[in-house]
């Protein structure tokens, strides 16, 4: 016979205050690279746990710029793939900013999984 065991979940739980009061905090985490870190700043007093979902968002969207940057320097190829890359980055970060405008905690599109995992011990 099977026994299942359930294992209690560690994480605290975004309740409808929480998400509140870090949203302020939210959306300034996806307002140029000085928000970025403003916004870090701030939540390091208050660990408020939207507020570290889209701070994590926003430092991998910031990091995959730098990145299409650098690839951008590389002539030809990497002129195309910084210009595709640069609306697509535009898309990934109006996204994120209507999340943290609208409260809600939801992965940016193609690489916002990854950022979680990426970033999920920061």
């Amino acid at each position: 016979m099977e026994t299942t065991e359930t294992k209690p979940t560690t994480a605290p739980v975004n309740t409808n205050s929480n998400i509140a009061e870090g949203k302020s905090i939210a959306t300034i985490a996806y307002l140029t690279i000085i928000g970025l870190i403003i916004a870090f700043v701030m939540n390091n007093e208050k660990k408020n746990e939207f507020a570290k979902y889209h701070i994590i968002q926003s430092l991998g969207l910031a990091l995959t710029g730098l990145a299409l940057g650098v690839i951008g320097m590389i002539p030809l190829l990497g002129w195309l793939i910084s210009i595709v890359g640069f609306f697509v980055i535009i898309y990934m970060w109006i996204m994120g900013l209507m999340n943290a405008i609208n409260e809600k905690q939801v992965p940016l599109p193609i690489l916002g999984k990854k950022y979680e995992e990426w970033f999920k011990n920061l």
